[in-house]
């Protein structure tokens, strides 16, 4: 559908300029189908690797050690002749899980304290955004590695240590949106009606909310790509030979001297994933703010 307020816009804009604006908009709406298509692929290599990558990525041909990308191997070898493509793919399932799984932790358990604390405030309101602004003095990295090391090696571990590293954004957004919502009109009629809060806060204040808090967990999944990304560099996700993006990264670094492709392939596909991630993201959060 055409948006009419932006075509109204556009028509105000002194004739010099329009084509300069009309180019702006058909370049976002590309990058916007390429980092749809970026996002996409990466849920195909998770959900169909063997569609993508029929070989195995645990089994090497030490004939075939180190060699560079080629038409054979498109991302080369490793240093014991496992194809690197097939690794990233297969490795792609438990590495955007692990993600997955933390976006939605971090989601889930942010929306509900910011849920609370707007809606009920007082000291439920102060002690919950003490414990929220402490969480953000914390760098998240930082607070993930902490966490994983206080819980264990393993993905699981991983994805529960980023996802509580997470929580605070949520819980501050969900707060300032439901502090907003509760204001409105409809919600004071309903209360003034004698609807109870419980009530009113699962029909009117929560329904009307949640729409930047799943913006900012489409942002924030490129973050948490990242962050698994990095424990798992670090070797607090799966164990060797399983396949990690971060591990795989981590093991190729010995070689980057002779074999930069170990470590720039698998580098330059979590970046596109990341970008991609913080595109739709955008877009998601500008949709829901019309």
């Amino acid at each position: 559908m055409v948006d009419v307020a932006e075509d109204s816009r556009r028509a105000t804009l002194p004739l010099s300029i329009r084509p300069v604006v009309r180019w702006r908009s058909l370049l976002d709406n590309a990058g916007l189908l390429v980092a749809a298509a970026v996002a996409l692929l990466a849920v195909g290599w998770a959900l169909f690797p063997s569609v993508f990558a029929g070989g195995d990525p645990l089994t090497g041909v030490p004939s075939d050690k180190l060699q560079g990308p080629s038409a054979e191997h498109w991302f080369g070898t490793d240093n014991i002749g496992r194809d690197l493509y097939t690794r990233m793919v297969h490795g792609a399932g438990l590495s955007l899980t692990a993600t997955l799984s933390a976006v939605a932790i971090a989601l889930i358990a942010g929306t509900l304290l910011g849920l609370l604390a707007g809606a009920v405030g007082g000291l439920v309101d102060t002690a919950i955004m003490r414990v929220v602004d402490v969480l953000l003095s914390i760098p998240s990295l930082l607070l993930s590695l902490a966490l994983v090391t206080a819980l264990g090696f393993g993905t699981h571990n991983v994805a529960i240590a980023v996802g509580v590293s997470l929580v605070a954004n949520f819980a501050r957004v969900m707060r300032s949106e439901v502090l907003r919502v509760r204001q409105a009109t409809y919600v004071e009629a309903a209360h003034a009606s004698g609807v109870r809060w419980y009530t009113v806060l699962a029909r009117h204040v929560l329904p009307n909310s949640y729409q930047p808090v799943v913006a900012l967990a489409a942002v924030e999944f490129g973050m948490a790509v990242l962050a698994v990304s990095a424990l798992s560099f670090l070797g607090y996700g799966a164990k060797p030979p399983t396949p990690e993006w971060g591990s795989l990264i981590s093991e190729g670094r010995n070689y980057l001297a002779t074999a930069w492709w170990l470590t720039t392939l698998p580098g330059l596909v979590i970046i596109a994933v990341v970008i991609a991630a913080q595109r739709l993201g955008r877009a998601a959060g500008r949709n829901s703010d019309r």
